[in-house]
């Protein structure tokens, strides 16, 4: 159950980053040595939101956005220039140690595992940094061996893994100590289609079971459509859009395409909806569902002809989300 309480709360977060910069050339390298040029990167400006208990997030934006940034404030790495941050009713960068016993982060492209042994080594490890109580950390490697199918992995060297592998052992890693809040940061980057299904239907389980809140960061839109109750847009260190891909799709991709096959004549069509493409017996559809509902079409063609089949399409999460940068001139 989805609790409306909320476990993260960010309000007003700013973090600028100095960056040196410098010519090419070894001239350039000579004078950099004692004269250096800084840029400043304004990586979170006046950043808000919060998240109830129990919600999986989709936070996305394009490379730069402050996505990073922002996990990294909440999980108690970096410390903000201003603005205030609790995550379990915590300050991160104040009490990172007692924050670490109730979250759990996974970065698709660094490791939480102990190369050179058997993967239940660097379990057990956790377990001892993390305090776990024992019977705790046994039922939860018992629940996760099961459920991401790790028998086979317990007894491998992590460096021996694939990165389908890895990633589902990594995943495990940062649920055996039964956190609150899950960060993941491109969780799915470079997995198979097999690997990618396994690691979203482990995530809507672990909610449904746990109530666990999740902050997703990625790229890869189908992990938002098959995961995400609500998407979070950032760029440029700032909230851009907040709502549900479903809000997001009627306030800006409001065509849908109506593909129908029927018998008889097509009949004029009412405000909000034009022929697209048109051959004897079918004939693809544009709706402008600000003007009028799919529905309201459909009944129109099926008072006047005898529909066969059909089907509507939305745009994809890829062509919308890509619309909404060259909107937002992202």
């Amino acid at each position: 159950m989805i609790r409306t309480q909320p476990i993260i709360e960010l309000s007003h977060l700013s973090k600028t980053f100095r960056v040196a910069r410098r010519d090419p050339g070894l001239k350039a390298a000579a004078k950099a040595l004692f004269r250096r040029e800084y840029t400043e990167i304004r990586a979170l400006d006046d950043l808000s939101f919060s998240v109830p208990e129990g919600q999986i997030v989709g936070y996305i934006g394009p490379n730069g956005a402050g996505k990073s940034s922002t996990v990294k404030v909440m999980s108690g790495i970096l410390t903000p220039d201003a603005g205030t941050c609790r995550v379990c009713g915590l300050t991160p960068w104040r009490a990172r140690r007692q924050l670490a016993g109730r979250i759990g982060v996974v970065f698709g492209q660094r490791s939480q595992l102990f190369w050179d042994v058997p993967v239940i080594d660097s379990f057990e490890l956790l377990r001892d940094i993390y305090a776990a109580p024992q019977d705790e950390y046994t039922a939860n490697l018992a629940r996760l061996t099961d459920l991401l199918d790790l028998s086979a992995l317990l007894r491998t060297l992590a460096r021996q893994l694939s990165l389908g592998q890895r990633m589902r052992c990594e995943l495990a890693a940062s649920l055996l100590h039964s956190p609150q809040v899950l960060f993941l940061d491109e969780p799915t980057i470079g997995l198979d289609a097999v690997s990618k299904i396994a690691v979203r239907q482990f995530i809507r389980e672990l909610q449904r079971r746990r109530g666990t809140t999740v902050v997703l960061t990625t790229h890869d839109m189908q992990d938002i459509e098959a995961l995400a109750d609500r998407i979070l847009l950032i760029g440029r260190g700032r909230i851009l859009r907040d709502g549900t891909l479903d809000e997001l799709r009627r306030t800006h991709s409001p065509l849908r395409t109506l593909t129908v096959e029927y018998g008889g004549a097509l009949p004029p069509l009412p405000a909000g909806a034009a022929v697209a493409e048109s051959q004897p017996g079918r004939a693809v559809l544009t709706v402008d569902t600000r003007v009028l509902g799919v529905s309201a079409v459909i009944a129109a063609l099926s008072a006047a002809v005898e529909l066969h089949d059909l089907s509507v399409a939305s745009q994809s999460a890829e062509e919308l989300v890509a619309g909404l940068y060259r909107e937002l001139e992202l």
